[in-house]
């Protein structure tokens, strides 16, 4: 099941999650929202139009990482983004990132397909930021770019993601 606004704080004041920064008017009725840091990182003009074997090039290679509290997205862009506010959750939780919709109705999706804080994660949140929109947008550090919903599972994991997580120490 769902974690509620009185299940999230429940859970925070048990401390099975945190979640830091966290001002009181970003939880929701079912969600928490996320806003955008001010790192992103974007992919290097020598890759633009090319064929990409990703078996030969990975993430840090085809990609600059950028420190600004303004970016610009042009029709069809991409980029990465991290969140401001870093999510600890416990063994039993897990998180599924969604997009907000009033982003979503402007063209923004916020991830593509890395969905899921797994549960014992403690890290700092990616975004897959698309812009499909005919227009260019501006993204600016603070936006409430996502929200997270959270759940419990049955059982704790024995991998908690922390722990276990290849690029999940780092973040």
């Amino acid at each position: 099941m769902f974690f509620s606004d009185v299940d999230i704080k429940k859970a925070i004041k048990k401390g099975e999650m945190r979640i830091k920064p966290l001002k009181p008017d970003q939880i929701g009725p079912g969600s928490v929202d996320l806003t955008l840091g001010n790192t992103f990182w974007f992919f290097k003009e020598k890759y633009l139009g090319e064929r990409v074997d990703l078996s030969k090039v990975d993430f840090k290679s085809a990609t600059k990482k950028v420190k600004a509290d303004t970016v610009v997205l042009d029709p069809g862009e991409m980029c990465l983004a991290i969140s401001e506010e870093k999510i600890t959750l416990a063994p039993d939780i897990v998180g599924r990132l969604e997009g907000r919709s009033r982003y979503a109705r402007m063209g923004l999706a916020v991830h593509i397909t890395s969905a899921v804080v797994q549960p014992g994660s403690s890290n700092h949140q990616v975004f897959e930021i698309f812009n499909s929109a005919p227009f260019t947008v501006v993204l600016h550090k603070g936006m409430r770019i996502s929200q997270v919903v959270f759940a419990r599972t049955e059982t704790p994991t024995s991998k908690p993601y922390a722990k276990h997580g290849k690029i999940a120490r780092r973040q």
